[in-house]
C-alpha cells in the first residue's frame, strides 16, 4: 500500500496521542527505508537492527515534537535513523583508538588534485543531468541520490513501476553516452 506524506505525517500525529496502532503502521511501511540507512552507516545488520529499535522509540517518545514544515516526515525519520546509526557507531569506538582513528581520516582526506578532479566530475555528471528530461533526471536524483525506491518513485511521478524501471535504466545509459563524450 503506497502512503503519501500526508499520511505518514497523520500516523505521527496519531502516535503523538499514543496510538499503537499507527506505531504499527508506521513501523510497517517504513521499517525497511530506516534499516538500510542504519546498515549504510554500520555495516552489521543485527547491530544496524538494534538502531533501528532505538530510532523507533525516540520516535515513539518523541512525535510529538515532529512538526509538520513541509519537508518530508521521512526526512525527519531518516534523519532519527541516520544520528542514531552515527551514535552507535560512535558508542562502539574504542576511546584509546581515538588517534588512530584522525590518523587515518587525516590520511584518507583527498589531496588538492583528487578534490579537483572530482569537482570536475561532479560538473560533468551535473551538466548531463540537465540533458536528460527533467522527470527523468529527477527520478534518478531521487533514486541514487536520495535513496528512494521505485515504488515511491513510481508513485510520485505516477508512472507504473515497470515504467519507472526503464525511466532509470534508460536514463542511466543515457547518462553514460554523456560521460564518454
Amino acid at each position: 500500500m503506497s502512503r503519501t506524506i500526508n499520511d505518514i505525517e497523520n500516523l505521527i500525529a496519531q502516535i503523538s496521542l499514543g496510538d499503537r496502532a499507527a506505531f504499527s503502521e508506521l513501523y510497517d511501511f517504513t521499517s525497511a527505508k530506516l534499516l538500510g540507512v542504519c546498515l549504510r552507516v554500520l555495516h552489521e545488520r543485527a547491530v544496524a537492527e538494534e538502531a533501528m529499535q532505538d530510532t523507533y522509540i525516540k520516535v515513539w517518545k518523541n512525535a510529538d515534537r515532529y512538526a509538520s514544515n513541509g519537508l518530508s516526515p521521512m526526512t525527519w525519520l531518516i534523519t532519527i535513523a541516520r544520528n542514531t546509526a552515527i551514535d552507535r557507531l560512535r558508542a562502539q569506538k574504542p576511546t584509546s583508538d581515538l588517534n588512530d582513528y584522525t590518523d587515518s581520516l587525516a590520511s584518507s582526506l583527498p589531496s588538492p588534485e583528487t578534490s579537483a578532479v572530482h569537482t570536475s566530475e561532479m560538473q560533468r555528471v551535473t551538466n548531463c543531468l540537465k540533458e536528460l528530461d527533467e522527470e527523468r533526471s529527477a527520478a534518478i536524483k531521487g533514486a541514487y541520490l536520495d535513496g528512494d525506491s521505485y515504488a515511491e518513485l513510481s508513485a510520485r511521478f505516477e508512472v507504473p513501476l515497470n515504467t519507472m524501471r526503464t525511466w532509470l535504466r534508460r536514463g542511466l545509459l543515457s547518462l553514460r553516452e554523456c560521460m564518454d563524450r
